[in-house]
């Protein structure tokens, strides 16, 4: 006699969840099998996020049920998803710096966790087992951007587990770190666990995933396997026929320095912070410099340097020749300079304001303030002229910064930086969390500002962009940069050493131009 086959683990029907002038999930089907990794994809404003918090307990749909092995369920909240074998794993970490790891893990799971002694045995053996390994009792601050991440996947593992939610698992990883994640959710669907993978990096989903679901503005817009597709079949499915997808752009080196650093020791402020080491660097005209790094290596040290936000010594960082170490952010705005800060909201936007109001905030040099008065219609045109541009989907120039999908408002910001023609510009993880139809448009603005001459400085935690978009390349590790090479003669793994503080290289000294 035949047997029933096991119903999915988790079964979506019908979810719909609606917000004041947004359908964000719109009448949702989706299956995720015992054993299966399935990918989530989807644009910045696709409804991945709502439908994660529907999941996982955090949001209530407003229409649809949902299924937990076969039986229609109600998930109340967070913690009674995790009682039946849901967890979740989000993209920016909740994690207290002076605790253990035991600690954190024990907060989170609140009157489920125990006695700690006990708890941090089970923390040690179940990460070892997923070649996971973390010391139960080693205070976060001391940890790696990766490592922290372990703590976050290790949370979830000692819950017995049987969903397993990730939302952009590898963008603070590097190379050899994704591998070994990679493993360790093998070795969870082999053992039976589900997982639902969210990732805008479709070479990975490819590698990895079994099944993929594309969510486009609230709706199922198709579904694939991942293995039989292509990465531009992906993005095609993700943005529609009408978006280019850009793969490959020349590479070009340039030959007048704009941006040198020489020498720069920088002690930081932070107690958690990392001190620059002798850091190097030439950036010339017409050109595009790729950092990598694992998030907390120096990174936030060397930017906040080169904004004027640290002043250093004034010989170590020139604009051409001019020095601008003392020189305030404005100084360095006047001679040139164009920033994108790793934040979008707080650093890069106010939240509060219009996006004429944020557009004023970088670009009251552009003729926007005449004898300290604000020439609002200047600031308005601008405004409107970004909005065009950059294609930045808003209700118009009014709107608040919040209100905007984080890819909408980076191509904002980015848009804002170049359009004052910078002859400097500095862009830190220009698409952090952003979709392939944003990604690509901002990689081509990058382009078309550098072969109209200005040096250009990426620091990005993506080595893919960084290969796609980048002359020459490196990374930082522990506050010191390695060589700078040519990126047709590095690849993907010497970075990924490189990230690691393995700056071993026969070809060239540490960032000099080749």
């Amino acid at each position: 006699m035949k047997q029933n086959p096991s119903p999915p683990r988790l079964t979506l029907r019908g979810i719909s969840k609606q917000y004041p002038g947004c359908l964000a999930n719109d009448d949702i089907h989706l299956d995720i099998a015992p054993a299966e990794i399935h990918a989530l994809l989807g644009e910045n404003g696709a409804g991945k996020s709502t439908l994660m918090k529907v999941i996982y307990g955090l949001v209530k749909p407003d229409y649809g049920e949902l299924l937990w092995d076969g039986l229609p369920i109600e998930v109340k909240d967070p913690a009674h998803a995790r009682k039946l074998g849901i967890g979740m794993v989000f993209q920016h970490f909740s994690l207290f710096e002076t605790l253990t790891v035991t600690e954190n893990i024990a907060l989170a799971l609140g009157d489920d966790a125990g006695e700690l002694g006990p708890l941090a045995e089970k923390i040690r053996s179940v990460s070892e087992k997923y070649g996971m390994a973390i010391n139960p009792d080693r205070e976060i601050h001391t940890l790696s951007v990766g490592e922290r991440q372990r703590v976050e996947i290790v949370r979830c593992l000692v819950q017995n587990i049987k969903l397993l939610i990730l939302d952009e698992p590898t963008s603070v990883l590097t190379p050899q770190e994704v591998d070994t994640l990679f493993v360790t959710l093998r070795q969870l669907a082999h053992e039976g666990c589900s997982i639902l993978f969210i990732s805008h990096k479709l070479n990975e989903v490819k590698a990895l995933c079994h099944k993929a679901t594309v969510l486009r503005a609230g709706k199922v817009s198709g579904e694939c396997i991942p293995a039989e597709e292509d990465t531009t079949s992906m993005a095609k499915l993700m943005v529609g026929d009408d978006t280019p997808i850009s793969t490959t752009y020349p590479k070009k080196l340039g030959s007048t320095p704009l941006l040198k650093i020489s020498d720069l020791n920088l002690t930081s402020d932070d107690p958690f912070g990392v001190h620059l080491k002798q850091i190097n660097l030439t950036v010339n005209a017409g050109e595009i410099v790729g950092i990598a790094g694992v998030a907390g290596n120096g990174q936030e040290e060397l930017l906040a340097s080169l904004s004027g936000e640290q002043r250093c010594q004034n010989d170590t960082i020139h604009f051409a020749d001019t020095p601008v170490g003392k020189l305030s952010p404005d100084q360095r705005r006047q001679w040139g300079l164009a920033f994108v800060p790793e934040e979008r909201l707080g650093r890069g936007a106010v939240p509060e304001m219009s996006l004429t109001e944020n557009a004023l905030l970088t670009g009251f040099l552009s003729g926007l303030v005449s004898k300290g008065m604000v020439a609002w219609h200047k600031a308005e045109a601008f405004a409107d002229e970004i909005i065009a541009q950059y294609k930045v989907k808003t209700p118009g120039r009014h709107a608040q910064a919040d209100s905007l999908s984080g890819g909408n408002l980076q191509k904002f910001i980015i848009g804002r930086e170049i359009m004052q023609n910078p002859r400097i510009l500095i862009a830190a993880h220009p698409t952090w969390g952003v979709d392939i139809g944003a990604a690509t448009a901002i990689h081509k603005a990058l382009i078309k500002l550098r072969d109209q001459g200005a040096a250009i400085l990426v620091v990005s935690e993506d080595i893919d962009e960084l290969f796609l978009i980048s002359d020459r390349i490196g990374a930082i590790c522990d506050g010191a940069l390695s060589p700078i090479k040519p990126t047709p003669e590095s690849s993907i793994q010497e970075l990924g050493r490189m990230m690691a503080g393995d700056f071993n290289s026969p070809t060239c000294e540490q960032g000099a131009t080749p």
